[in-house]
Order: structure tokens, then C-alpha cells, then sequence
């Protein structure tokens, strides 16, 4: 199911140009051989033509015209050679008016891409001063996205022919919004932002492999359309984006043309397959060595590996489908005989006998009865091919599905968007069809928006009262008309045959195409050739189409039985992606809906979206058909530049106005001009005529020396104007803005020191109340405290002075009371040991109010008058004493209480006159 002719494909890097050093011969051979006939032919001669040289004698400088509109006389021959002298210099990037075009190089080119020239030009002031680039036309977008001019909406629409870097071109534009617009000051936000940005970009690098393929043109060839838009919120921070795509070729999975391949996954795939176990029942493995890449993508966008495991085994199960071949039964009321089932039933999680059946059996339905009937060999391969393209038409589907839910925002969140185009570019093959049709027609489509919104709109100057000399350019809605027109049209015809219920006729077809088509002069037919054909001459050139097959394609049967199958696969993946299918065809039908129909609808939508944005177009050109670098072949690009309408374009730019703005939004985004102009305001009506020459004039005189009419002109509903006094007006608001916003900045912060002052004064005073609060209750405590403590004292007074005065009475009648004598040892020694006394000895003493700490062996040095409180403390702690050696008695008359600190009231000349200091050992 696939080519395998080599191919060499070379990557550099995430903002590297993909570049194609070797071409196998036989592909450019085929390019020779294949290459369309162009509709305008140029002889040019290596010799400076007479118009260059009395444009610009000195050839060495032709490379320094950045912009096209500064070449007079405005030629071909004149913009060719300066194209050709800049692609020489390697500067591939020129402005032409309202257009860019850039040339691919097919070469790597160091540090154009790269982060620092991204903020260079995203951060400079006035972008178009610097030299010409992809991201000044990506920074005014984001500009005027900003600036809310009315429509605030964007779009970026890069056309080209196959092969001239349209591709590279839109990943260089989703890196560039990427970069700028999703820088966020929120720390924590970063990890969301860099999440958003990393799948904005892998949403690209996962849809290129599975939609995109070698052709003889374009060795990374986008084979569906698709539109990006990137979300914005009110910040114009990035916060999402959502992907819409349009007709994938999914008839090349089953058949390429001559020296032409699949789509890139299958390559990762085998090859990946080969470096980890043995596959060569697979006669096509080829080298590819990006597979990591695709599953990082996957990895970022949330694929988990479940999933991925599931998405390779259909795609191998695709790959063995291929594999299988079908034998004519000898019996023709047999099934045809089918060679290998079992690999690719396994793959898809399908019974091989049910595959058997689906591929080799067709249902009939007559009435209510279903009868079956075998296929023919011819069928059974259409069946075969059938299942193919419609498990990998339903796979890349819900990619897309899954991609959108992955990376786009809540529609709350964002508000604007700046929507990248990237479609296929014109092709004519040796061999066209339905598919070639379709992309063409897309073309024609988009280039009939570039006449309609460039070179026709630009010319409108008749009825806003201009003196205008109109310039002639090709228009090609008499080719629209010829392809889509009602009632008749090629399309209307094609849809027609689809319908009916039997098998199609090309010579039929070619037949009625003549007679009801023969009047527009954009088809024609060759008269001797065999193969029924139709000839339409686009805007590039004229494509021969032919009719075999092509209403089979725009049918696209699918039996039912195929769904039915696939919906009892094991694989979870396979059931999710064709669970609606069945309800869809029921309600439908099967030949209701053409393929044609469905793109038409499409590409009308996309339309849509066009018109009520504000376009940018890039145009790349392919300046040989070799791809190889730095080779310049003028005849291929100056064909180009004519059929795209890049010359009237320059002719228009350079002679009108190419900025027009409705009175209200001219008014309402450089009113403020007048306002704080040097000349002071002027008071006038809103949108009054002096309104708008009084904003130009006070613009022109701080501008411009010498003011000219030629700059801008009033018309009766916009205000004309060029480039230069755009970026003049652009200059002198964006001055007021930022002196206002100065302004509005120094009032702010005056307000925020004031208030800072107002507060920190209010909060010296509330903390001074607190504070004095605080001590007031702090004080107010310690009086009461002091209070209690001194009643409570006082009370303890009262009552040891009570308790004193008892003991006195007591000690009064001790005195009384006839004292023992001493014994002799005592009087001898003066003291004693109360160990050595054998006897019990009773002592009375007064109560002491000194507390000592139990021991078991103390001294004690009692005098007359503390002898008898030392024995009441030793009495009232109840201290362990020797038994025997001593007896410790109170004198109080109760012997149950004996006071602290209570002194005798009695002096202390009388105890010292009856009684001696003694040492007691205890």
C-alpha cells in the first residue's frame, strides 16, 4: 500500500526549515517530465532586460528594495530581477505592498527563527522598519488584535503552489504567537502558560505525520487543509486554540501516484517496528527516525499509552490490510479465495472469519430481505480498500476531536483570535482526479478572496469620490462559475451522477460535461485523446482532469456491514470512533452526501471566517522544482508571481491607498489626537468631516515638513490613507497613550502614598488606643490583685497575732512552773550530745517562723530565745528523730498547733537570764 522509493527527509532543530539535500532521480524525473503547462508564458534571458537598466543601472543594489512598491517601473522582468538579487544576497523575505513574499531557500538558515529575533521584532516599536520577515506580518495581527480596529479578528492566509514552504511557513507563525502571547508575569501561571504553549505546538507536530506525505512537488506535502485559531483572552494572552480541517486525501493510504508515498506515520511506524523485532513479511520499510517525536506529542496532548498502544496496532492493522490478496473462486457462486486474514484481524481485534465475510460478501437489501452475494475479485480489492481508508479517515477524525478538547479554551476565556491558514497549494500531476480537483478549487477560492479583498476593494474609489485610473487584474470568477456555479457547473454534474443509483459512465459523464459546460470558455476538451478528460484553466495555469473513477470517489461508498464489523472490535478505540457512524449513515443515507457537497460546505464556512476578519496573506514561492538550494529558475517563478497576482498588487499598493478605516473607528482610535495636540482641541461633532481633517492635519504639520494631499484622502464614508502616515498616526497615538498613562501611573501612586500615609497614621493611632487600653486593664488587674493579696495579709496578721498572744498566756504559765535542774554533765560541757543521753528528754521551746529542711542528722544552734521554737518546728514538721533520745513537746495547752513567726512577748533579757545556748546533735 506503499511506494517504497527512498527519501531523504532532514530536520534541524524545533526552528529549523525543513530542507531536502537529495532528490531521488527518478522524482525529478518525474517533476521534468510531469511539470503543468503554465497560461502565460515569459521568455527571459540572463542579459538585464532595458526596463531594469533604466530603473536601476547599478545591479549591485537591486538587492536593497525591501519593498516592491519602490521599483519603477513596476514589471515583471523588474520585480523578478530583484527577487532574484535578494535570493542571491540570501534575504528571502519581500514586502510587495500589502502582500509578503517570501522565497524558500530549501537551505538552513542559522538564527532566523530564532527566540532573540522573535522579541526583536515583537518589542520593537515600529516592526516595519526593520528588514522584512514572517513576523512582521504575525506581529501586525497581534497589533491589531490590541488595538480592538474594528475587525479585531485575524487571519493569516499562506498560499502557494505544492513545495514552497507554506507548511514551514504556519509553524514558524503558531512558534511566534506562541512565544509572544503567552508570556505572563503570574508566577503561578507559568506551568499553565508553558502547558498551553507546548500543546498549541505538538498539536502540529502530531497531525503533520498522520496527514501529511511525499508527493512529486513537495516532500512534506500537506494532504488536508486545516485552520488554527489561536485564542486570546483580553489581556491577548494565549489561552487555547481549536483546529478545523478540510478534506484529507485519504485515498492515498490505499493508492499513491507513481513515485509518490504514504503518509509519514506509516514510515515511523515500520521503522520502529524493524529496529525492535524482525518484519520483513513488510516489503516497504523505509527509514524515518521522527516516531520519538510523534509520541512526545502525544505524551504532551495527553495521549496516554493505553491509547497510543491502540492507535499503532490500527495503523499496522491498515499496513497488513494491504497485505492482503484476493484469488478468483473456480465456482462464481463461491466467494473469492482470500490469501492471508489472520494478522490483520488481529491487529484490529476483529474476528477473521467476519473479516472474511465482509471483504468477500456483499448485502442486499430487497424490501425487508437481506440477501447475500459474493464479491467479484475487482470488488473484494474495492472493499478491501474501502476498510482501509475508512478506519484511517475515522482515526485522523477523532485525533482532531481529540486535539480541540486537549487545547482549547472555555469560551468564556478568550474573546479574539488570529487564525493561521494552511492549505494545500496548486497542484497539476500527470495523472488528476477528484482530489486534485478539490484542492484546486480551494485555491481558486482563496485567491478569488485575495482579488476580491486586495485588488478589487482596493479600487473602490469611484464611489468614495476619488479620481482613480482602475488597473486591470485577472479575475477568476468565471473559473468559480465553471466549478461550483448553479444550476449548471462541474460540480452540480459530478453530484448528479453521484446520485443516481448505477454504475458511472465516464464517457457519459465526458458527454454531458461538453454539452452543458461547452459555453465557458475556462474548460475545454482534447479532441484526439482516449481517455475522457476535461480541461480547466485556473488562475495558475490550465489542469487536465479525468473522469475515470472520479464519480466512485465522490460517492464514497461504505457498506454497512464494514461499520458493523468494526463497531464489535475488542479494540476500545475502534468502538469509540465509529459508534455514531451507524446512526449517521441511517439518517443520511450512503449517497446522500458527496464528497464534494461535504467540501464545498467546508471551504464556504472557511470563507466566512475570512470575510469577517482582517487578512494577511504571505505568498511563498518556489523558485525551482528541483528543491534544491539557492537554485533560481526565473521562468518557474515568474509564472508564479503572475498567476497570484502579485504585480497588480504592487501596482495598487504602490498608486492607492492600501489602508482604509470606517469614519467611527478613524475617529474613536486617533480622536485623542486633537485633544492633546500641541494646537490645543477643537470642539466639533463626534464624526463630523472637521473631526477627521483636524485629527489628519495636526499629524501631517508635527510629521511632515512639507504636507501632502498624497498621503490620505477623506472619502464619504472612510478615510484613505497609506502606510506611512498609518505608522505616523500609529506613532503620535501610541506617544498620548503612554503620556497618559504616565500621567494616570503618577496620580496612582500619589493616591497609593496617600493612602499608605492616611493608613499608617491611623494605625499609629489605633495602636497608641490599644496599647494605653491595654496598660489601663494591665493596672487595673495589678490593683485588684493587690488589693486581695493585702486583705488576705492582713487577714494572716490578724490571726498569727491572735494565736502569738495565746502562746504568750502559755508561756507565762511555763515561767511559772518550777525548771528542772541541769543535770552535771550538762553543766560542766555546756552542751550535749543528745545521743549520749539514754533517757528521753522532754524540752519545751517557743514556736520559731523559720521553716528548715529535713535531714536525717542536723545541728542546730538554739539560743534562750529561739531553744524552744526550733523544738516546736521540729515537733510541727514532724521530723524523723532517733526513738528514744529525744522528746519534742509544743507548750501550747491544745498540742496540736504551733505557730510560725509568733514571737514570745516577753523579752529576751529574760530568757536570757534562765537559759544558756546549747548544741543539739539530732
Amino acid at each position: 500500500m506503499v511506494n517504497s522509493d527512498e527519501r531523504c527527509l532532514l530536520g534541524c532543530g524545533n526552528i529549523e526549515l525543513f530542507f531536502f539535500y537529495h532528490h531521488p532521480a527518478s522524482l525529478s524525473k518525474a517533476m521534468g517530465l510531469n511539470h503543468h503547462v503554465r497560461g502565460s508564458q515569459m521568455s527571459q534571458s540572463d542579459s538585464v532586460d532595458e526596463d531594469v537598466q533604466a530603473f536601476l543601472p547599478d545591479q549591485d543594489q537591486l538587492h536593497t528594495y525591501d519593498d516592491l512598491t519602490k521599483v519603477n517601473p513596476v514589471t515583471p522582468t523588474t520585480v523578478l530581477k530583484c527577487l532574484q538579487a535578494r535570493y542571491r544576497m540570501k534575504v528571502f523575505y519581500t514586502h510587495a505592498g500589502c502582500t509578503l513574499v517570501a522565497l524558500n531557500p530549501f537551505q538552513s538558515i542559522p538564527d532566523l527563527y530564532s527566540l532573540d529575533v522573535m522579541k526583536e521584532y515583537h518589542c520593537a516599536p515600529q516592526p516595519q522598519e526593520f528588514k522584512p520577515h514572517i513576523f512582521i506580518v504575525a506581529e501586525k495581527a497581534y497589533r491589531n488584535v490590541r488595538s480592538q480596529l474594528e475587525p479585531v479578528d485575524q487571519s493569516l492566509v499562506v498560499s502557494g503552489e505544492s513545495g514552497a514552504g507554506k507548511t514551514w511557513t504556519s509553524r514558524c507563525l503558531m512558534k511566534y504567537y506562541a512565544t509572544v502571547a503567552a508570556s505572563s508575569s503570574v508566577l503561578k501561571s507559568q506551568n499553565t502558560v508553558k502547558r498551553i504553549e507546548r500543546r498549541v505546538l505538538d498539536s502540529n507536530s502530531l497531525m503533520e505525520p498522520f496527514g501529511n506525505a511525499c508527493t512529486l512537488r513537495n516532500h512534506n506535502s500537506s494532504r488536508f487543509g486545516k485552520y488554527i485559531q489561536l485564542q486570546l483572552d483580553r489581556c491577548q494572552l494565549l489561552v487555547g486554540a481549536s483546529v478545523q480541517t478540510y478534506l484529507l486525501e485519504k485515498t492515498r493510504v490505499s493508492c499513491q501516484p507513481a513515485n509518490e508515498r504514504n503518509f509519514h506515520i506509516f514510515y515511523q511506524v515500520t521503522h520502529q517496528a524493524s529496529t525492535c523485532s524482525n518484519i520483513s513479511y513488510i516489503f516497504y520499510c523505509l527509514t524515518e527516525d521522527c516516531f520519538q517525536d510523534t509520541v512526545e506529542a502525544m505524551d504532551h496532548l495527553g495521549i496516554n499509552a493505553e491509547k497510543q498502544q491502540q492507535i499503532f496496532r490500527i495503523l499496522a492493522g491498515i499496513l497488513h490490510l494491504g497485505n492482503l490478496g484476493f484469488s478468483s473462486s473456480v465456482d462464481e457462486s463461491q466467494p473469492c479465495n482470500l490469501d492471508e486474514k489472520a494478522k490483520a484481524a488481529e491487529l484490529l481485534c476483529v474476528s477473521a472469519e467476519d473479516l472474511q465475510t465482509c471483504l468477500r460478501v456483499q448485502t442486499l437489501r430487497a424490501g425487508k430481505q437481506n440477501m447475500l452475494k459474493p464479491c467479484s475479485q475487482a470488488q473484494c480489492i474495492v472493499r478491501r480498500d474501502c476498510l482501509a481508508k475508512l478506519i484511517y479517515a475515522q482515526l485522523f477524525e477523532w485525533l482532531v476531536i481529540f486535539i480541540n478538547k486537549s487545547i482549547c479554551a472555555d469560551k468564556f476565556s478568550w474573546c479574539n483570535f488570529i487564525g493561521v491558514l494552511d492549505v494545500y497549494g496548486f497542484e497539476c500531476f500527470h495523472i488528476n482526479n477528484l482530489e486534485q480537483l478539490c484542492i484546486n478549487y480551494a485555491n481558486e477560492k482563496l485567491q478569488q478572496h485575495f482579488v476580491a479583498h486586495y485588488l478589487k476593494a482596493q479600487q473602490d474609489y469611484v464611489s468614495e469620490g476619488l479620481e482613480w485610473s482602475f488597473i486591470k487584474y485577472q479575475d477568476n470568477q468565471s473559473c468559480l462559475d465553471l466549478i461550483e456555479g448553479s444550476p449548471l457547473s462541474v460540480f452540480s454534474l459530478l453530484n448528479e451522477e453521484s446520485r443516481l443509483n448505477r454504475d458511472s459512465d465516464a464517457r457519459a459523464l465526458k458527454v454531458r460535461l461538453e454539452k452543458e459546460l461547452c459555453g465557458n470558455a475556462n474548460i475545454s476538451w482534447h479532441k484526439f485523446s482516449q481517455v475522457p478528460h476535461f480541461t480547466v484553466a485556473h488562475y495558475a495555469g490550465k489542469v487536465s482532469y479525468q473522469l475515470e473513477g472520479m464519480v466512485e470517489k465522490n460517492k464514497d461508498p461504505v457498506p454497512p456491514e464494514l461499520i458493523s464489523l468494526l463497531q464489535k472490535s475488542d479494540n476500545q478505540l475502534l468502538q469509540q470512533m465509529f459508534s455514531q457512524h451507524q446512526t449517521e449513515n441511517s439518517t443520511k443515507g450512503l449517497s446522500k452526501v458527496t464528497v464534494v457537497s461535504k467540501f464545498k460546505n467546508s471551504l464556504e464556512s472557511l470563507m466566512k471566517i475570512l470575510h469577517a476578519t482582517t487578512p494577511h496573506y504571505t505568498r511563498c514561492i518556489k523558485p525551482n522544482p528541483e528543491c534544491k538550494p539557492l537554485m533560481f529558475k526565473k521562468q518557474e517563478v515568474v509564472v508564479q508571481l503572475e498567476a497570484c497576482g502579485i504585480v497588480e498588487a504592487i501596482h495598487i499598493s504602490a498608486a492607492g491607498f492600501p489602508v482604509r478605516i470606517s469614519f467611527k473607528s478613524f475617529v474613536q482610535c486617533y480622536g485623542l489626537i486633537t485633544k492633546y495636540s500641541k494646537s490645543g482641541s477643537v470642539r466639533v461633532g463626534k464624526y463630523s468631516l472637521l473631526k477627521r481633517f483636524t485629527i489628519i492635519s495636526v499629524v501631517l504639520q508635527e510629521h511632515f515638513s512639507e504636507p501632502s494631499t498624497a498621503l490620505v484622502h477623506c472619502g464619504n464614508t472612510k478615510v484613505f490613507l497609506t502606510q506611512i502616515l498609518l505608522e505616523s498616526l500609529e506613532s503620535q497615538r501610541k506617544r498620548i497613550l503612554s503620556g497618559c498613562a504616565f500621567s494616570i501611573q503618577c496620580c496612582w501612586r500619589r493616591y497609593q502614598e496617600r493612602r499608605r500615609r492616611t493608613r499608617q497614621q491611623s494605625a499609629s493611632l489605633i495602636q497608641a488606643a490599644v496599647r494605653s487600653w491595654l496598660v489601663r486593664k494591665k493596672v487595673q488587674r495589678w490593683i485588684r490583685a493587690a488589693r486581695v493579696i493585702q486583705s488576705a495579709w492582713r487577714r494572716w496578721q490578724a490571726l498569727l497575732k491572735s494565736l502569738a498572744d495565746a502562746e504568750l498566756d502559755d508561756s507565762m504559765d511555763l515561767m511559772e512552773e518550777r525548771v528542772p535542774a541541769l543535770g552535771s554533765e550538762i553543766r560542766e560541757r555546756g552542751s550535749v550530745q543528745l545521743s549520749t543521753i539514754h533517757e528521753p528528754v522532754t524540752v519545751r521551746a517557743w514556736p520559731m517562723g523559720l521553716a528548715l529542711a529535713s535531714a536525717p542528722r542536723i545541728t542546730v544552734s538554739l539560743t534562750s530565745t529561739g531553744f524552744q521554737k526550733m523544738l516546736s518546728l521540729l515537733n510541727c514538721l514532724n521530723l524523723i528523730s532517733r526513738k528514744g533520745e529525744y522528746k519534742a513537746e509544743t507548750n501550747q495547752c491544745t498540742r496540736e498547733l504551733a505557730s510560725i513567726r509568733a514571737e514570745p512577748q516577753v523579752s529576751k533579757r529574760h530568757f536570757k537570764k534562765n537559759f544558756n545556748p546549747y548544741i543539739f546533735h539530732t
